[in-house]
């Protein structure tokens, strides 16, 4: 009993570790990740602030539009995605939605498009 229960101590972290929803990253892992070319990037901003500049290959879903959810569901649930906005707080309130729909290989660009412009990395306009 004792190493059932010693085993089930080291298994469970390691558990909750791998159930882990979203992995966050800044500019330089997000930068890595989208070059493998297997990453959806969604950009959760306005249609306008996409136009400014945005990640190459990225697609607009504004988290504003009233077909958000909608248009989320047309996309390819398994694959990995990326999801960012400017600053992270539009797109840390649409992680939950895109969990809902059931999407299981999120990333969140924790400081949005703001740190990936500000690290040098690439802006498509």
């Amino acid at each position: 009993m004792k190493t059932l229960l010693a085993t089930l101590l080291l298994i469970l972290p390691a558990l909750m570790l791998a159930a882990e929803p979203v992995k966050h990253v800044k500019a330089n892992e997000a930068a890595k990740i989208i070059a493998d070319g297997k990453t959806a990037v969604i950009d959760v901003r306005t249609p306008d602030e996409f136009k400014d500049g945005h990640i190459k290959g990225a697609k607009n879903i504004d988290i504003m539009s009233k077909d958000f959810e909608a248009e989320l569901g047309k996309l390819d649930k398994t694959q990995p995605t990326l999801v960012h906005c400017q600053a992270g707080g539009r797109s840390t309130r649409a992680l939950p939605i895109f969990e809902k729909l059931g999407f299981t290989n999120l990333i969140h660009l924790d400081d949005g498009f703001g740190g990936w412009a500000a690290a040098g990395k690439p802006v498509e306009k």
